[in-house]
């Protein structure tokens, strides 16, 4: 499914191919895929509206809103069955989770290594478990890309909401942007409207079966307990177009105004200064990779 828009309006919004291999049923323009990493943006604009309230300063340590995060380690050195820990030069803020340079670690940790399988945590629970792993450098000097650090400010959306994340997401961006098929757990109604996924495996697709990104029994969420914000947020092209069209549109869409244009400015300029990012040429903003250098002619 593709959709291009332009100066404000769809060009063109086409569906090719099939939902599934199998049946051969020919997909649609309205089809629900799970976008997996763009949900990181969509929890740093959630954060971006308490902040706009006054409800939490981005330059706040996650302590502040997360006790569990007091007294912190960070890693000095790591040898053989060794490691050497060290209190961190400064505590880890709002601003470092949302730009990827908290030094948290880029997944759960081992003993964890079912969640993404069952997500069969909450959010309080997993991120409980995050807090106490060591940093694996000192908050801001470095680049690291960290689920774990999306999870505690999702977190810290529920805490200072009063919310549910995926309910807050629901009623402050979903629902005000018209966004009527995006979610974080799909209805059993609009299953049918999910593709199959697959992966090519000696030159033939096969259906991916990585748990909870493709075919697995995570796939519809049933029975999951974790709302995953590192990726777990299933959209439409269209419904994407009114989000991507508000973040151009300096915060309002279709006379909504979600963020004010000075959010918007601030989301999408460079935080991580020269630090070495996720490509040569960009740097970090507000859960956005923003190009720094563009394509020269």
């Amino acid at each position: 499914v593709t959709l291009v828009a332009r100066h404000g309006k769809v060009a063109a919004l086409d569906a090719v191919g099939y939902t599934d291999l199998e049946t051969r049923q020919p997909i649609k323009a309205d089809a629900i895929f799970q976008i997996h990493s763009m949900t990181k943006p969509i929890v740093a604009m959630a954060a971006m509206i308490l902040a706009e309230e006054g409800r939490l300063s981005i330059g706040d340590p996650v302590e502040k809103y997360l006790p569990e995060f007091r007294g912190q380690w960070v890693v000095e050195s790591q040898g053989a069955g060794t490691m050497t820990l060290r209190r961190p030069a400064r505590l880890v803020t709002l601003r470092d989770l949302m730009t990827h340079t908290s030094g948290m670690s880029l997944n759960p940790p081992e003993a964890m290594k079912e969640l993404h399988g069952a997500l069969h945590k909450t959010l309080a629970d997993v991120v409980l478990v995050e807090s106490q792993q060591p940093l694996e450098f000192d908050p801001g000097t470095k680049w690291q890309y960290s689920n774990n650090g999306i999870a505690a400010l999702a977190r810290i959306i529920e805490v200072v909401s009063g919310l549910p994340f995926e309910k807050f997401l629901e009623a402050r961006i979903f629902q005000p942007l018209g966004m009527k098929d995006t979610y974080i757990f799909p209805p059993k109604e609009k299953h049918h409207r999910m593709p199959t996924a697959y992966l090519l495996k000696n030159g033939k697709p096969v259906k991916y079966t990585m748990d909870p990104l493709g075919e697995g029994a995570m796939k519809f969420r049933e029975g999951a307990k974790y709302s995953l914000p590192e990726g777990g947020v299933y959209s439409t092209a269209s419904d994407l177009y009114s989000l991507y069209q508000m973040m151009l549109n300096k915060g309002q869409f279709n006379g909504v105004r979600l963020l004010s244009a000075a959010s918007v400015e601030v989301m999408t300029r460079v935080h991580t200064g020269d630090l070495a990012t996720s490509q040569p040429g960009a740097g970090w903003g507000l859960g956005w990779s923003v190009v720094k250098d563009g394509p020269r002619s």
